[in-house]
Parts: C-alpha cells; sequence; structure tokens
C-alpha cells in the first residue's frame, strides 16, 4: 500500500528479490493540468508495468473493497507512503500489517519526518518498521536501520538514501514475520519532536531567526516543497523560493549590515542574519524559472537598499 515515488523502490525491491506480492493498494487516478488528464501515481504506474492486481479505493472502509482485499488473500501488508488505514483493513492479514516510516521512531511522528529531521539540524536518523496500531505512527517497532546525516545534506539528498535503506529493512522485516522470528519493542509516549504537515506559512523563512536555523530550514525543504520569502527590492515585492545554499559565519565576514539585507555583486548574491551570511546559489523568482544566482544577476538588478521579509 503505497503511493509516490518513495514507496515504488520498495515495491520494485520487493518485485526484483522473489517476494510474492498479490496485490497493490494505491491512491485514485487524479486529474493534473491544463487538460484535466487523469494522473496515476507512481505506485500504480509501477505496478503496471509488472502486471500486479492494483485496487484504488476512494473509502477505505467500503464493503466492496474491503472483499476484494480479503480477496487477495495476503499474508502480511507493508504500508508505505499511503494514508491511515481503519481497523478492519489493517487486521485482515494473517500476520498483521506493518509500516515503513522514514524516522527513528517514536521520533518524527507524521507526515513529513524527512524535513523535520533536517530542519531541526539531526546528525542522524533512519528508517523504522512497525507494526500498525489505531493510532498513528505509534505502533510497535520491528526493525530500525541508522543513518548519519550530513551538514551539507538536502531533503532531496536524503529522501533517496531513506528510500533505498527503507527497501532493505522492509525485506528484513518480511523475513522475519514469515520465519516467525518477529520480536517488537513498544514505543515510549515521546511527542518532543513531531513531523507535521508542512504548508505555506511552516515552509517561510524566518531571517530574524539565527545563521544555523536559518541554513537548516532551507536545506530542509530543498527541493522540495522549497523554503520561499519576500523581496522587496525597490516599490517591487516578489514571491522567490531559495533552493541550493551556503552559510558564511561572522568568523569568516564579519558585517554590521540590517537582518534581511541583500546584497548583491555580479557574482554572488547574499543576505545579511544573525551570525553571518546565507549565500544564495540557487533560487526562483515568481513568474520566472529556477536558476543560478550568477545566472539571475546578469539579467536583474537588485538595488542597494533590496531586503528580504
Amino acid at each position: 500500500m503505497g503511493t509516490p515515488d518513495f514507496a515504488v523502490t520498495i515495491l520494485k525491491h520487493l518485485v526484483e528479490n522473489d517476494y510474492n506480492v498479490v496485490g497493490v493498494i494505491t491512491a485514485s487516478d487524479k486529474p493534473a493540468g491544463r487538460g484535466r488528464k487523469l494522473n496515476e501515481s507512481a505506485v500504480k504506474k509501477y505496478a503496471t508495468s509488472v502486471n500486479l492486481p492494483i485496487l484504488q479505493p476512494t473509502n477505505l472502509k467500503n464493503q466492496d473493497f474491503n472483499k476484494e482485499l480479503k480477496d487477495l488473500n495476503a499474508d502480511v501488508q507493508i504500508v508505505v507512503a499511503f494514508r491511515m488505514l481503519p481497523k478492519v483493513v489493517w487486521q485482515m492479514p494473517k500476520y498483521g500489517t506493518f509500516n515503513l516510516h522514514a524516522s527513528l521512531l517514536p521520533e518524527y511522528r507524521g507526515a513529513a519526518p524527512i524535513h523535520w529531521a533536517i530542519i531541526n539540524g539531526e546528525t542522524k536518523t533512519g528508517v523504522t518498521t512497525f507494526f500498525i496500531d489505531d493510532k498513528i505512527d505509534t505502533g510497535e517497532i520491528i526493525l530500525q536501520e541508522e543513518i548519519a546525516v550530513s551538514e551539507t545534506e538536502t531533503v532531496g539528498t536524503l529522501h533517496d538514501k531513506l528510500m533505498f535503506l527503507g527497501a532493505d529493512l522492509v525485506a528484513k522485516t518480511i523475513d522475519l514475520i514469515a520465519t516467525e522470528k518477529v520480536t517488537t519493542t513498544k514505543q515510549p509516549d515521546l511527542e518532543e519532536k513531531s513531523a507535521s504537515k508542512l504548508n505555506p506559512e511552516n515552509c517561510r523563512i524566518d531571517w530574524t531567526d539565527t545563521l544555523d536555523n536559518i541554513y537548516n530550514k532551507i536545506r530542509g525543504l530543498n527541493p522540495f516543497p522549497a523554503a520561499w520569502t519576500t523581496i522587496i527590492n525597490e516599490k517591487e515585492e516578489i514571491a522567490a523560493k531559495i533552493y541550493a545554499i551556503r552559510k558564511q559565519s561572522n568568523e569568516e565576514e564579519p558585517h554590521n549590515y540590517t537582518i534581511g539585507k541583500i546584497i548583491a555583486t555580479k557574482k554572488e548574491l547574499k543576505v545579511a542574519v544573525n551570525g553571518g551570511f546565507i549565500i544564495i546559489d540557487e533560487i526562483k523568482l515568481s513568474g520566472k524559472k529556477k536558476m543560478d544566482a550568477k545566472s539571475l544577476l546578469n539579467g536583474y538588478t537588485f538595488s542597494s537598499e533590496a531586503n528580504v521579509f
């Protein structure tokens, strides 16, 4: 049971290693683009390519869907980036239903664990398999695998590392279940580090924050959905998404600029913050394509009073 590319990698790993996948459950096709053409999920596209049976329920409690699901006669169900399941679904298989979550539970329960691990400056994270219960990401832990998070990691690079790590962990979990050697660990009731859903408000850059916090936030949202800000350039207000960045501390180059001031030369674009500068290497102004800062500076002029907020 899954929808995005992250889930495809896990499914593909199972198929290519001869696990008997009896069915795939994924999101319904959704209209997209100007022509409102129906768009299939990444999981459906892959499942179709290898001729796997596919179910696309809109209501997981629907009796017809539940019958179709039961008729697949699965021993175990695997959930990767899907939806919260009703009890009638997760209790159905003989060996239960387990989920792959991209964090070291109980930390970062919720929708965006990879993003928040980087935003919060974690130096390690990982993947967890756990048996689903009636709450979100709280079930008993089966296996975990840890990975280091570098200071230059982005959500894009970490997403891919965890995706492949997760594929191996799911296979190990299935092997334990198949040989009936599973032992589980109950999760402590921790809610200190959540992975709440991302929205425009919590993706906006707070330029009054510290150098490290701003740096972590931008890389933790690069390349998706991207941190954003508003640029004030003379009388113009422009929304901008910021992608690749570097940081420059006060020890490297002290400054007395106002927080949020844009310093633009022919070759460099940076913003003054508490503790140093955020150097912008890749940016997208509203209505324009994403480009590197040097290309932008070739055709766009920032005034001496330009700033961000």
